[in-house]
Order: C-alpha cells, then sequence, then structure tokens
C-alpha cells in the first residue's frame, strides 16, 4: 500500500513538472520592424507603424506615445529587433516605458530593450536621423492594426 501512494505521488509531480515545461514551451518569437516619428519640447510626442512577422504570418502595428523631460527637436527612428516570450501575436500590445538620455544630428545608431504587461521583450536596434536632444523618461504603446 505504501508503495502504491509512493508511486500515485511520483505520477502527480511528473504530470505537474511535465505540464509547467509545456506551458513555457509555448512561448515563441517573431521579427520586429518599428518606424517612429518623435517631436517634442517639453513634452514630446511620438508616432508610427511597424510589422510583427509571427509565424510566418505579417501583423501590422500602429506604434503612438508620450514623453516628458526635456525633449528638443525631432527625429524618426527605424528599429528591426525580435519580440520574445509571446503564445500569440496580441501579447506584442501594450505599453513599454522606458527612460533615457540621448542626443542625435543627423544620423546616430539606437538600441533598447523594453518589456510589457504582457511579458513581451521588445529587443530591437535601429538607426535615428534628425536633430533632437532628450533627457527623459517616455512610454511607447504598441497595437495591433
Amino acid at each position: 500500500m505504501r508503495i502504491r501512494s509512493v508511486l500515485r505521488a511520483a505520477a502527480i509531480a511528473l504530470t505537474a513538472l511535465f505540464g509547467a515545461g509545456l506551458t513555457a514551451a509555448h512561448a515563441d518569437s517573431g521579427s520586429v520592424s518599428i518606424r517612429i516619428f518623435k517631436a517634442g519640447f517639453v513634452i514630446g510626442g511620438s508616432a508610427g507603424s511597424g510589422v510583427l512577422r509571427f509565424h510566418g504570418r505579417d501583423y501590422p502595428l500602429s506604434v503612438g506615445g508620450l514623453s516628458y523631460g526635456f525633449t528638443f527637436g525631432a527625429s524618426e527612428t527605424r528599429f528591426h529587433g525580435r519580440v520574445t516570450n509571446i503564445r500569440r501575436p496580441g501579447d506584442i500590445a501594450g505599453v513599454y516605458a522606458q527612460g533615457g538620455a540621448g542626443a542625435a544630428v543627423g544620423r546616430g545608431a539606437q538600441a533598447v530593450v523594453l518589456t510589457n504587461q504582457n511579458g513581451a521583450v521588445l529587443t530591437l536596434t535601429g538607426e535615428q536621423a534628425g536633430v533632437i536632444v532628450s533627457l527623459d523618461l517616455s512610454g511607447l504603446a504598441l497595437s495591433l492594426k
């Protein structure tokens, strides 16, 4: 009788462990291209669009955001990279917050890693063009079109 209890407990533990492994294994990744226009004087705004490529399909993205701090000028940034820890395309939607400092006159390289409330992680690199100086807190909102 005691051996049966041990075997049953082991079977339950293995089932729980296997089930947890399946949940983690379902998290997936995709590629992202985003184009953002940013302008401001103290309070800044950004808008843009992009594309999420996930499981062989393209999903159009809408980008918007606000920043507060020292922001002066205007720029365009084109980002390319990966989104990880998503299970479906809608997981990319949400607010990504960041604090940062930067300046660009002409062209400059950019790199950023952001996380939203769904746990999606954006790892992006790109090039910024324009004349802008910023030291601000900003929020970037992504949504599926």
